[in-house]
């Protein structure tokens, strides 16, 4: 039976004209960590747009490659570059073929996008993908609802909630933000 790598808390918080994404180091195989501090988020074009991955490693470079290629190809625009990236992905014979999920933000916007053609956009300020999607997800979105945080502090917090709960994410996690 093949072994399923299981990697990944990345999570985007949008508030108060700042966005933050931040994700975790771990990767497992089985039972296994494998690494712990593996860095999942990066800036892309010139440092305005935020992206994250959840998948496989390999993958998620082929996404991240084409996807500077389409921001340079639109100037930068993010809409129309996850939208175009989408549909190369489900189209194309060997992207198809890619374990991944992109969490993509800039400014004004934030996406989720997969092989299957997906273009996501969330409908509160919060976006997670992997495998401890669903626990940052909550609580980020217990903590936009009941509290004055930023969204700095809340994606430190949710992180460690989530970190805390799944067995997939640790407490190494990187933070990028855009204002």
């Amino acid at each position: 039976m093949k072994q399923r790598i299981r990697s990944t808390t990345v999570l985007c918080v949008r508030r108060d004209g700042k966005v933050v994404m931040a994700g975790d180091g771990q990767v497992t195989l089985g039972s296994e960590v494998l690494k712990s501090t593996a860095r999942k988020v990066r800036r892309l074009y010139n440092d305005k747009i935020l992206a994250g991955f959840a998948g496989s490693t390999a993958d998620a470079f082929s996404l991240f490659a084409r996807f500077e290629a389409k921001l340079e190809q639109f100037n930068g625009n993010l809409s129309r570059a996850v939208v175009e990236l989408a549909k190369e992905w489900r189209t194309d014979k060997i992207l198809r073929h890619l374990e991944a999920l992109l969490l993509v933000a800039d400014t004004k916007n934030t996406y989720i996008l997969s092989g299957n053609g997906d273009v996501i956009e969330p409908d509160e300020n919060i976006a997670s993908i992997g495998s401890g999607a669903p626990f940052a997800l909550s609580a980020a979105t217990a903590l936009m609802r009941h509290t004055k945080l930023s969204a700095h502090d809340m994606v430190v917090e949710a992180m460690k909630i989530a970190g805390q709960t799944c067995i997939y994410t640790n407490g190494n996690v990187t933070y990028e933000e855009l204002a």
